[in-house]
């Protein structure tokens, strides 16, 4: 019988912290789109989805223009 492994808690940050995270992602990534290079309309995409147990961690954030993330999500 296949055993089924809980979750592993994800790290999802209060907002003033989130806010400093979302900040330091897009000054690592040079204030671009990490696709397309855009220094336009920015957003900081989750690469392993919180809805997949996907935490507000550094490792897991990129910085993505609006269009760029868009197609992400299937748009």
């Amino acid at each position: 019988m296949k055993t089924i492994r809980p979750k592993s808690p994800r790290l999802r940050l209060d907002s003033k912290s989130y806010s400093e995270l979302h900040r330091q992602v897009l000054e690592r990534d040079g204030w671009r789109c990490q696709v397309c290079g855009s220094m336009q309309n920015l957003q900081v995409h989750h690469l392993k989805f919180r809805s997949q147990s996907g935490g507000d961690v550094e490792q897991n954030l990129i910085t993505l223009c609006v269009a760029c993330h868009e197609q992400v999500h299937g748009g």
